[in-house]
């Protein structure tokens, strides 16, 4: 497949109530479905970003994922975001891949947040995800992960990073530039989806979900502060033409990543 259509969700979280968050997702993943072959959520987004891990969290035959499985294998369409999952007695912000077959691959966040305290609640991901999906090999990364770009260098061939954040207003001059730089010293399309509004411990979010390619060029539409959904087609044919002419990645260092 040489396209591939990507859907941003940038959407208001209700606070710690994964029931209200899922039914406002499945209204627009029912009407995204028809029109694209991925639906990115943002990070948590059945609860927001929150630390009170052990009410909230969910097994991996929890709920949250049956729901993204259902709906991914009635609609026909992969279905992405991260969520709170407990497993062996500790708690993961876990970003779950539904493919439209139901079957799962997951990435737990490497970058725990320590100014908010989350290495404290949750534990580290040790591995990457490359996900197969549709010709392109997608990279799943979580927020604060976008700070590093040592977890996020391009050694495994991957078409596209993908970041699912709750990334706050007050630092996010830091979300657009380093989603761009992502994309540039990658070679790749890079996508971050944010959420927006206020959450319970006063952090306001204005979203800035965006797609850019190999070269830094801007694929979305932006839209700030409010709702928004957008589809983007990006394409195999424009990253080869890109990589082929800049052969940048080339030239990369070589090194080994002790985790």
């Amino acid at each position: 497949m040489s396209t591939l259509k990507l859907s941003i969700v940038q959407a208001h979280l209700q606070w710690e109530n994964p029931a209200a968050n899922r039914a406002n997702f499945e209204d627009i993943i029912k009407k995204l479905a028809p029109e694209t072959d991925l639906i990115i959520l943002p990070e948590m987004f059945t609860t927001g970003f929150t630390m009170n891990a052990k009410p909230l969290a969910e097994s991996m035959n929890g709920p949250t994922i049956a729901w993204m499985q259902s709906l991914a294998q009635e609609l026909k369409v992969a279905i992405t975001g991260s969520l709170i999952v407990q497993e062996a007695g500790a708690f993961y912000n876990r970003l779950v891949f539904v493919h439209p077959q139901g079957t799962l691959e997951c990435y737990d966040k490497r970058h725990c947040f320590t100014l908010a305290g989350e290495h404290e609640v949750f534990s580290q991901g040790k591995k990457h995800l490359i996900i197969d999906y549709k010709g392109f090999k997608l990279c799943p990364l979580i927020c604060y992960d976008l700070r590093f770009p040592v977890w996020a260098r391009n050694t495994q061939d991957y078409d596209v990073l993908i970041y699912v954040a709750n990334w706050p207003k007050m630092r996010i001059n830091a979300w657009d530039t380093l989603l761009k730089a992502r994309a540039i010293e990658n070679m790749s399309y890079c996508i971050g989806v944010n959420r927006v509004g206020l959450d319970a411990n006063g952090y306001e979010y204005n979203g800035h979900s965006a797609c850019y390619d190999a070269l830094g060029e801007l694929q979305s539409i932006p839209e700030f502060e409010a709702e928004f959904i957008q589809t983007i087609t990006i394409s195999k044919a424009h990253l080869e033409r890109s990589r082929s002419k800049l052969k940048f990645l080339d030239d990369k260092d070589d090194f080994t990543l002790l985790v």
